[in-house]
């Protein structure tokens, strides 16, 4: 089975790529020091150090693996693409909610993005998928376990870059 494609915004991207070199040429290195110190103090049977810092050491490896993994299989998205007459990946939406009347704007990318605290919502999310393809004056209902929530499109612009 082919692996599936992270849908990525280039800004997503560089972020990823830093984080990768990161944990790569700092974090790794910094753990291998404190193994090594850790080592030094003899017994490793009761040593809380050597084993703290080999868990940080299995958790960075995991990252990278998992960092590695997204890139290698990611579809970045161009932002000279981006339409911005339909909803789509590389856009932030200014929605109006229809039931509590107030105004606010979410950032569509893809699931790797996503950041609830950020507004970034996922294309995979119900309300990303509601939302894809819409155009502005159209109406998205989202369906939540709580009701079906209505949100009316004022506007559509291309992500702008958080570098």
């Amino acid at each position: 089975m082919a692996e599936k494609k992270n849908i990525i915004t280039y800004d997503g991207l560089t972020k990823l790529e830093a984080e990768l070199h990161e944990l790569k040429v700092v974090k790794r290195k910094e753990v291998s020091e404190k193994i090594k110190e850790a080592r030094e103090q003899g017994d490793l049977s009761e040593n809380a150090e050597y084993d703290a810092a080999k868990d940080e050491q299995r958790d960075i490896e995991a990252r990278i693996e998992e960092l590695e993994k997204i890139l290698k299989n990611a579809e970045v998205v161009d932002s000279a693409e981006v339409d911005t007459k339909k909803i789509n990946i590389g856009c932030e939406i200014r929605l109006l909610d229809k039931t509590a009347k107030e105004e606010y704007s979410v950032k569509l990318v893809g699931s790797t993005e996503a950041n609830s605290l950020k507004n970034k919502i996922s294309n995979e999310s119900p309300m990303g998928r509601e939302l894809m393809g819409k155009k502005v004056g159209e109406i998205a209902a989202v369906e939540a376990p709580s009701g079906v929530f209505k949100y009316k499109i004022l506007e559509i612009k291309k992500l702008v870059s958080e570098a």
